[in-house]
């Protein structure tokens, strides 16, 4: 650990970056930035309310002096010790309470500072200055080290997730990318005026996409059809939670798994949500590439609504609490469940796991807690273009290890998006001895504990089908098939 300058010997002050624990990074958190200026800010306000305290003392001392004052030409006997000593205890309080609004000016003059600090960082990455700092060195680590192999293609070292960050939280790209829809341009440009061009442009795009170049991307209605339930042992780790997550994304069907754990008044449920599964996009795999457009665009309303109503039919009672856990682009889906007003009207949504999942900007509701899993060598995290925010309950952890897709497999969207990485990612969070992850872990034990006994139920979501495949006039409707459900960890 570093040693920091003590207050008070003259030298400067220093924010310190937290040392790497192993080969990963953490941000946010109560070990967070954030959270530490919150309690610098606390600290000021606290600083403020003793001084106030302290003013009324001061006051009153004074009051009690001048009305001793009459006294001051008797003789000692008659009180003027009293006088002198009252004088002396007012200045002695007065001097604390200088003391006290001083200490509380510096500590806010150093929030600001830091605050500042921080804005500065930020405005940078989304306006895309700091680009050639992120694209340079992947470009001439790139050069240095040769061309992947073509048989078994390794990007990362040039696509990664701060690369496409910088790119996709760059406007005027984005501005750029909108030129044919004067209208979208004109609300890119409102949104980056009135976020100081922080927020994340990626929705008005795909939301331009899908409403013009592309319709058949636009969302439909998701409905939930349930399969049979199953009795399995339950690892509640993040580790364990992603190893199910894994389970239902190799199932490949569009099928979501809740979890029931805990019985009676601890009872608990727990939505398994998959990565975008190969298809016809627009058919009738919700989670196929039109499901992007989706999470990404429109906040995944139908999705969220097919989840609502798959827990209902798993037994979920209004109330109850909810941990939703997503890859890919499943973490999208499970974090718009954290600020979707109708899907928190019903259900205590307490906590989100993602792996791999551009959420930065998702801001969900106050209480809600969550932990993001990205790679360095990731782009998919960095697709949105904002970083996770800051926050004490919101935590994220980058993996910093060096990949390589395997041997005789297929590259798929990189090796630090595969979600075997990830799990071996989560089991390091749950040996960690860093506060925040300690913190997000005690948080999501305390809904689900730590396993144990589970009752498992796949659903099979079904996007309704479009509206050209619904029949023409004099022409039969094709029969939808009914969904081939299988039992939890089927193949």
């Amino acid at each position: 650990m570093a040693e920091v300058t003590p207050w008070g010997s003259g030298g400067p002050l220093r924010p310190l970056k937290p040392e790497p624990d192993g080969h990963f990074s953490v941000r946010g958190g109560v070990a967070g930035i954030a959270f530490q200026l919150e309690e610098l800010d606390a600290g000021v306000r606290g600083l403020d309310g003793l001084a106030e305290d302290v003013t009324t003392v001061e006051i009153a001392a004074h009051r009690i002096w001048a009305e001793l004052g009459q006294y001051q030409n008797d003789p000692p006997s008659s009180g003027v010790e009293a006088l002198d000593a009252t004088g002396e205890g007012w200045r002695a309080v007065a001097k604390v309470r200088e003391e006290l609004q001083d200490i509380g000016s510096q500590v806010q003059a150093c929030l600001q500072e830091y605050e500042g600090a921080e804005q500065r960082t930020l405005s940078n990455l989304r306006l895309g200055t700091d680009s050639h700092k992120l694209w340079l060195p992947q470009f001439l680590d790139m050069l240095l080290g040769g061309f992947p192999n073509p048989y078994s293609p390794d990007l990362s070292r040039l696509l990664n997730r701060d690369s496409t960050e910088a790119l996709t939280g760059n406007y005027p790209v984005l501005v750029a990318l909108l030129g044919a829809r004067p209208e979208r341009v004109t609300e890119a440009i409102q949104m980056a005026t009135a976020t100081g061009m922080q927020g994340s442009g990626i929705p008005i795009v795909v939301r331009a996409l899908a409403e013009g170049l592309a319709p058949h991307l636009k969302p439909r209605d998701v409905k939930a059809i349930g399969g049979p339930s199953t009795d399995v042992a339950l690892d509640a780790s993040p580790a364990g939670l992603l190893s199910r997550a894994r389970s239902v994304d190799e199932d490949g069907r569009g099928t979501i798994e809740i979890l029931r754990t805990g019985s009676g008044d601890h009872e608990a449920f727990v939505v398994i949500i998959p990565g975008t599964q190969p298809g016809d996009a627009g058919g009738p795999n919700p989670f196929d590439e039109a499901g992007i457009v989706e999470a990404l665009g429109y906040g995944s309303e139908h999705t969220s609504a097919a989840i609502r109503s798959a827990l209902q039919e798993a037994g979920a009672e209004a109330g109850a609490q909810v941990v939703a856990v997503g890859y890919s682009q499943g973490g999208i889906h499970a974090m718009n469940l954290s600020q979707d007003k109708a899907f928190l009207a019903e259900y205590d949504l307490k906590y989100v796991l993602t792996a791999g999942s551009p959420v930065g900007g998702i801001h969900p509701e106050p209480g809600i807690s969550s932990l993001h899993l990205e790679h360095r060598q990731d782009w998919v995290p960095g697709s949105e273009g904002a970083i996770n925010p800051d926050t004490r309950d919101r935590v994220t952890l980058t993996l910093e290890n060096r990949v390589l897709t395997p041997s005789g497999e297929a590259p798929g969207l990189g090796p630090g998006h595969r979600l075997t990485n990830y799990e071996a990612g989560a089991r390091a969070v749950s040996a960690s001895s860093d506060p925040s992850l300690i913190a997000s872990t005690g948080a999501l034990a305390g809904v689900v504990g730590t396993g144990g006994a589970a009752t498992a139920t796949r659903f099979q979501l079904v996007r309704t089908p479009k509206p050209q495949e619904s029949g023409r006039p004099g022409m039969p409707v094709r029969p939808v098939e009914q969904p081939d459900i299988r039992p939890p960890g089927g193949r």
